[in-house]
């Protein structure tokens, strides 16, 4: 079986990321073609599609959160993902026995006495007006007929497990500061959500599967369990395994793949690129080394945003006063810290609406230095 080292993977994550060359897609596109993005800070997705597409203009993102087309909702992980409506009504039954385990398994001891059936009834029964709710104001008109456990736990396992919802807009509009407000998807919508077929193949497990390989692989079904937060998905795997090619990487394990997936040659240049906080460029893995080194790894669950050189994590970055400010992890050829400075010049001028392209690189650490 071949052997993928760590910069063939590198190259295949950039590639299938589109993070080797700005793709001409458009916005909706890109966000199924990613398998969504991670979007727990609403305005961090805008940065990730402008370091993916070419021309990207913030306007679009939120003209389809407006028109319903994207959302924001907890999905993989129980983590607010931005998804296309037609992804989140395929998939979000999928995802319900994970959800509802995660919330549970936060507050279990609050919720021990809790019939959770009852309480996502008497949640939808509150939202039957048609009027979006607060967390806060969900755990509130509940709270009279469970008094005991805290608001939070309440709120957040109607929100986030039991009750499919969407956190509409205003939130996640480009420069907008707007607080959660939750209606269930399928109100949102106007569409039912695709209930879960039974057949013991998984059908529905079996298109995430490839949709996942089509934006991060080859990867282990270990990477697979990391991104989606499913338990490993083994029978949706079994069914397609005959379409699917495997590899090693240098630890041994199995990597699957579409055959005819992009694996770069892993001497292709990659560009610098900026990547927004919670990326999942890095956070689609259980082993992040193709993309980040292990003394760095802590960045990519601490909302770092990061800057990749070679297409590796080497830089970390913030933005001041309209200006952004580049945080060195190793030291920079010359040619890379002029890629970085024009890089970080063109961020600032998107950030800004071109009323600055100031970067800043700080202080490289010295050679040999740790991390």
């Amino acid at each position: 079986m071949t052997v993928l080292d760590t910069r063939s993977l590198n190259r295949a994550t950039l590639a299938r990321q589109l993070l080797l060359d700005r793709a001409g897609l458009p916005v909706l596109d890109a966000v199924a073609r990613l398998g969504g993005l991670q979007a727990q800070e609403p305005q961090e997705p805008f940065t990730g599609l402008w370091s993916r597409l070419r021309g990207f203009q913030p306007k679009t993102l939120s003209d389809l959160l407006l028109g319903r087309r994207v959302v924001r909702t907890h999905l993989m992980r129980r983590t607010v993902h931005l998804v296309t409506a037609d992804d989140v009504l395929a998939w979000r039954s999928r995802h319900d026995a994970m959800l509802r385990q995660r919330g549970i398994g936060a507050y279990r001891a609050e919720l021990a006495d809790v019939d959770l059936d009852e309480l996502a009834a008497a949640g939808r029964a509150v939202l039957a007006d048609g009027q979006p709710r607060s967390m806060a104001e969900m755990a509130r008109a509940v709270a009279d007929r469970w008094p005991r456990p805290a608001p939070r736990a309440l709120g957040e396992v109607l929100v986030a497990a039991l009750i499919p919802m969407v956190q509409l807009p205003p939130r996640g509009l480009w420069r907008t500061r707007a607080g959660v407000r939750n209606l269930p998807l399928s109100a949102w919508l106007g569409r039912a959500i695709d209930p879960l077929p039974e057949d013991p193949s998984d059908p529905v497990g079996q298109a995430l599967v490839r949709r996942y390989l089509a934006a991060f692989g080859p990867a282990a079904t270990a990477d697979l369990r990391a991104w989606s937060g499913l338990a490993g998905l083994p029978a949706a795997v079994s069914a397609i395994r005959a379409e699917l090619v495997s590899f090693r990487d240098e630890r041994g394990r199995e990597l699957l793949d579409l055959p005819d997936a992009p694996r770069p040659d892993p001497d292709t240049v990659a560009p610098v690129r900026f990547l927004p906080a919670f990326d999942n460029a890095l956070l689609g893995y259980a082993d992040r080394g193709r993309i980040v080194d292990d003394a760095h790894r802590g960045l990519s669950v601490s909302g770092a945003r990061v800057v990749l050189v070679d297409g590796r994590v080497s830089a970390t970055w913030t933005v001041r006063d309209g200006t952004v400010r580049v945080g060195p992890l190793r030291r920079f050829s010359a040619a890379e810290r002029d890629e970085v400075a024009r890089e970080g010049a063109a961020l600032a001028s998107f950030l800004s609406d071109g009323d600055s392209d100031r970067v800043r690189i700080g202080v490289e650490p010295a050679a040999g230095a740790a991390g």
